[in-house]
């Protein structure tokens, strides 16, 4: 197990001047939103539905404020929901971290519909786009979870094994990197072929539908391998809260893959 002892203890602040703090938690989410708006940027100016840069710029506040908002709101619901009903105030300090990625999906899905709705826009049109860029923001958002030392996974004995500072003496799986390679860069990669190489971009809602199928299914698999939250344990049939949640996505995404529409001319 020579490997249990190389966990880099990064500390979670970057920079601080007085009571003025900047941490890695947050220079992800700038990070991941940033080069996803010059991400959409891009891939919208191509055909078949080319989209001006305005409107991606337009966006980005809408964005911003569905991740956030929704990611906070989904953590309170889905896996807290006690402990910030005894203190509420807690719900506000997000710097301390917890996050839900499908409370935050839910919140840019419906920043999506209304931002859509107002620019007469087909939601699929905005939605695409948006789908092939999330895996940027999740690779930074693992990154995050792994510099933090936070949502680790299960004790294992494989040589990769790490100990981590909240997980106790026993090594294991760095699960956070399963997630950033396989929601971040495998999922990016997939989404990015078919956005460039085939006639996906022309079909209104397959790569939405691809990015919940292949999101689901990444993050079912990783969480055999990711500990439990511990004030949910596992569920029904030794499932977990992230299994649960994914399922839907999976199910969701199928139906859009076969739904799929040419996109108007």
């Amino acid at each position: 197990m020579l490997f249990a002892t190389l966990y880099p203890h990064l500390d979670p602040v970057l920079l601080q001047i007085g009571p003025f703090a900047i941490r890695w938690y947050a220079l992800a989410y700038v990070l991941g939103l940033l080069a996803g708006w010059r991400y959409c940027v891009w891939l919208g100016s191509l055909a078949p539905m080319p989209l001006g840069r305005g409107l991606f710029d337009d966006f980005l506040v809408w964005a911003v404020l569905g991740v956030i908002l929704g990611g906070r709101i989904g953590y309170v619901i889905f896996y807290n929901g006690q402990e910030y009903l005894a203190d509420p105030l807690k719900i506000f300090m997000v710097w301390q971290g917890g996050m839900s990625f499908h409370g935050g999906l839910i919140g840019v899905i419906l920043a999506m519909i209304l931002f859509a709705r107002s620019r007469g826009l087909p939601f699929f049109a905005l939605a695409d786009v948006i789908a092939c860029a999330t895996p940027i923001g999740l690779f930074f958002g693992r990154l995050a979870n792994y510099n933090n030392g936070e949502l680790f996974g299960r004790v294992s004995d494989v040589p990769w094994a790490l100990v981590f500072d909240r997980g106790g003496p026993e090594p294991r799986h760095p699960s956070q990197l399963y997630e950033a390679a396989l929601e971040g860069i495998v999922l990016f990669l997939i989404l990015l072929f078919l956005a460039r190489f085939t006639p996906a971009r022309g079909k209104l809602g397959l790569l939405s539908g691809v990015f919940l199928t292949g999101y689901g299914l990444s993050r079912f698999l990783v969480e055999f391998f990711r500990e439990p939250d511990p004030q949910l344990g596992f569920l029904a049939m030794g499932t977990t809260m992230g299994q649960l949640l994914s399922l839907p996505m999976i199910v969701m995404g199928l139906i859009f893959i076969w739904r799929a529409k040419p996109a108007p001319q």
